[in-house]
């Protein structure tokens, strides 16, 4: 069996979210670093941790607090931990929860750590909106005066456009087109119809509910009371439309190409707000303290494509090399977790992951190969669940090896897009 550099394997213990609510709804109240403590702290309590032999959290989000950029440090300082426990926050766009994981599982790889614990947290409605440089500058001037007459004087340089806002970038900087418009490019170059689409986002609406509704997501998920009553829990990702239908999904207007386009508000997922975490220990550690892994971590693998060509098509050359670091083929594979930021890009990945094109881009003599429909996000995914941007990837990895043992199965492999043009895989083995 492959391991890590020294022989060390990593394990996967157990995996814990908040809900995913919609932004803008049941937790628009509630910071990325509140939705953190709710995930980490519940981890905690499910695993009966000793949270004394904890020696790392690494935390992942995309857009941080100004306040408090470093979430992960604020989650390291509840009262669950000792103070001395070494917290550091990660960004890898939509991927960022699963560099923390990586970043954990090679520090316990390194014998650097024993046990860690990573994930990521996102809110999409409490977005920082800062001043324009106009009112900066000015602001910063006021500060600096000498006397309330050159404070007034500096102030009453003060125009209409100064008070416009700056909201975080929804663009690529490179390119200057937004995920969705990149989503609409790759649904043109590679065929996918809108309809296509439409029935992808429908199956990952009804997986979703099934899997809620049966428990098995549902045990994911640490409840939540809603402020700023605290009347009432969330329990549920409220995302979830159990009444959608493909007539409804149909009637949609595209959003980003509106007279070409066939990318909607049904078949992208929505922002979302949430978070995730994760709790990894070295084989041994977890032996000794009497766990039993849900899986391990067989290798992973980052890549990346040129923004400006497909943006978030980069999965398609992290899968094959993660695989080839495992020593397996897509043939050996049980269950497949694929981040659905989009109907258009999960579907570009499959057909990518099938292409002679791809596979020599990846330096294969063949494809990886066709995906197996029935063994592809078998309870939805972040179409239907949520995707809050820095919590998805530890939310993925825990649904797939949560439900790789409820199946038996041997081998699982993930993968998530990101933007930049950055995509990630990982393969996990059922202990």
């Amino acid at each position: 069996m492959p391991t890590f550099g020294n022989g060390r394997r990593i394990a996967i213990i157990a995996g814990v979210r908040t809900p995913f609510a919609r932004s803008g709804t049941a937790l628009k109240d509630l910071t990325a670093i509140d939705l953190g403590r709710a995930a980490v702290g519940e981890l905690v309590q499910r695993t009966s941790l000793d949270t004394g032999t904890v020696d790392l959290l690494v935390y992942g989000t995309v857009i941080p607090s100004v306040i408090a950029p470093n979430i992960a440090r604020e989650l390291a300082l509840m009262p669950h931990f000792p103070r001395t426990v070494q917290a550091y926050t990660v960004g890898r766009a939509c991927a960022s929860s699963n560099q923390a994981i990586t970043d954990a599982a090679d520090q316990i790889a390194l014998g650097h750590a024993d046990v860690a614990i990573a994930g990521g947290s996102e809110s999409l409605t409490q977005v920082p909106i800062l001043h324009s440089r106009g009112m900066s500058d000015i602001l910063v001037a006021a500060s600096k005066a000498k006397s309330m007459s050159q404070r007034v004087a500096t102030l009453a340089r003060v125009r209409p456009s100064d008070f416009v806002p700056i909201t975080p970038a929804i663009a690529e900087p490179s390119t200057g087109e937004t995920m969705g418009q990149s989503a609409d490019k790759m649904a043109k170059l590679n065929g996918i119809s809108r309809e296509t689409q439409d029935r992808f986002a429908l199956r990952s609406h009804e997986l979703a509910a099934r899997g809620l509704d049966d428990g098995r997501l549902a045990a994911e998920i640490v409840p939540l009371p809603v402020p700023p009553a605290y009347d009432s829990m969330l329990a549920t990702d409220n995302g979830v439309r159990r009444d959608s239908s493909y007539e409804q999904l149909a009637q949609l207007n595209p959003v980003f190409d509106r007279q070409y386009g066939t990318v909607t508000a049904g078949n992208a997922s929505p922002l979302t707000d949430g978070a995730s975490a994760v709790l990894l220990m070295s084989e041994e550690r977890a032996r000794s303290l009497g766990y039993a892994p849900l899986a391990f971590i067989r290798s992973y693998a980052y890549a990346a494509v040129d923004p400006g060509e497909q943006l978030l098509q980069a999965p398609v050359l992290a899968a094959p090399l993660a695989l080839q670091r495992a020593g397996l083929s897509l043939a050996d594979i049980d269950l497949v977790e694929m981040h659905e930021a989009f109907a258009a890009q999960v579907l570009s990945n499959l057909q990518g992951l099938a292409s002679k094109a791809w596979a020599a881009r990846a330096g294969l003599a063949a494809p990886v190969g066709e995906v197996n429909p029935d063994r592809l996000n078998v309870m939805g995914g972040s179409l239907s669940i949520g995707h809050p941007f820095g919590a998805t990837g530890a939310r993925v990895l825990t649904t797939l090896c949560n439900e790789l043992q409820r199946r038996g199965g041997q081998f699982g492999l993930l993968t998530v897009c990101a933007a930049g043009g950055l995509g990630h895989a990982m393969i996990v083995e059922r202990a």
